[in-house]
């Protein structure tokens, strides 16, 4: 867990009186880590954590896991029954009158609102606002230490690496075959993921043609998988050094299978690259300005060029996630599309700006990692973005 006294300058900060930890059986994942509970360990009752702005911490536990919350410091009140539970969380916000939670009005925001309806009611019924935890969980959740940034410079280099390795390889297969299978070179990317000491959660998203076209494809046996001479291509691809505590790098680049593209994929390429383009800018200019920055509104900067293009029905999910040791990490996501996301862009946190257009036929995504540094510098990992759809020339 971080540094109480850390913490509760945060809260003071956003002018709260305190924060209200809660968990029941890992629902709430974002307290859990918050208060440094390991992933793996199960507690079958309900636990509280109250951290004032000011002052000691209180913990409430139940009486069968009294030592549930033994790492953390403050005082601790045990409960068996209902009765003595509800009258707990009343003593532990005794005196507050805005207290952050789990919790966003509407569920608005599902990355952040964790916490069932009736634990709400129950807190409000003391007489205490409970306002979103949002800006406080990624503060301590997806903001990244100079090791972390460390480590994803060089898997950006790995990571980025991939792409070459990926594209070599469909050339070679078909220059000597005639084809290849989309599983055949998502098997190449993981090879060349384990030779370079790096470990992904998943397996990277290899499309061809109409395959190219859904954002979560995955690719499986049989015909439409394979790859020929003049195909689009899209490859999606994630990983991190295995290490502890590393974050993860994700890009997607495109690629067409013949020296000529076509002028209706290089149309759509050009607008999503520019789409791209304005989302970082959006960003740079906002920090170079001082001005805080939404999530949202590095969303609407991508989707407005992709829209004015007359493509909007096409881009079909938000602009771009947090990063973090999960590939959608616990910071603010770049979204206007599916939730508002009012959370703030931190300094020492990373996100994707990755805007689509997916056709019928074929799908273009241009996926980048920005990272804000500590002192508001705005660095685009991986290289230089994608400019033109690359070719693989057989």
């Amino acid at each position: 867990m971080a540094d109480v006294a850390a913490i509760q300058e945060a809260i003071r900060k956003q002018g709260l009186d305190g924060w209200l930890l809660y968990d029941f059986r890992g629902q709430n994942a974002l307290a859990k880590s918050v208060a440094g509970i390991d992933r793996g360990k199960f507690l079958s009752r309900r636990w509280f954590y109250f951290i004032p702005a000011n002052g000691e911490p209180k913990k409430l536990v139940h009486r069968i896991e009294p030592a549930a919350l033994e790492h953390l410091p403050g005082s601790t009140r045990q409960y068996s029954r209902w009765q003595e539970l509800e009258a707990g969380v009343g003593e532990l916000v005794h005196g507050t009158t805005r207290v952050a939670m789990e919790y966003v009005p509407r569920n608005a925001n599902p990355y952040v609102s964790r916490v069932d309806a009736g634990t709400v009611e129950l807190v409000r019924s003391f007489g205490v606002e409970v306002c979103p935890s949002g800006d406080l969980v990624q503060a301590f959740e997806a903001v990244w230490t100079d090791e972390q940034w460390a480590m994803h410079q060089e898997s950006a280099k790995l990571t980025r690496a991939a792409f070459d390795v990926a594209f070599g390889f469909i050339a070679d297969r078909i220059a000597r075959d005639g084809s290849v299978h989309e599983l055949e070179v998502q098997d190449r990317i993981l090879r060349h993921f384990q030779d370079n000491g790096l470990t992904a959660n998943h397996a990277p998203i290899v499309g061809v043609g109409p395959h190219s076209g859904d954002p979560h494809y995955e690719p499986r046996p049989g015909d439409a998988g394979i790859i020929r001479r003049d195909n689009f291509v899209l490859v999606d691809l994630w990983a991190k050094l295995d290490k502890p505590r590393a974050v993860y790098s994700d890009y997607t680049r495109v690629a067409f299978t013949g020296s000529i593209v076509p002028e209706r994929m290089t149309q759509v390429f050009d607008i999503v690259a520019a789409a791209r383009d304005a989302g970082i800018r959006k960003v740079q200019d906002s920090f170079a300005s001082g001005k805080s920055l939404q999530g949202w509104e590095v969303d609407q900067a991508t989707r407005d060029v992709i829209e004015k293009a007359g493509f909007g029905e096409y881009f079909t999910h938000r602009t771009g996630h947090s990063i973090g040791e999960e590939t959608h990490g616990n910071g603010a996501n770049m979204d206007d599309f599916e939730t508002r996301e009012e959370r703030r862009v931190l300094p020492r946190t990373c996100f994707s700006i990755e805007p689509g257009i997916y056709l019928p036929e074929f799908g273009v995504r241009s996926e980048v990692n920005v990272y804000i540094g500590s002192d508001n510098s705005v660095h685009v990992t991986g290289g230089a973005p994608q400019t033109e759809i690359f070719r693989i020339v057989v």
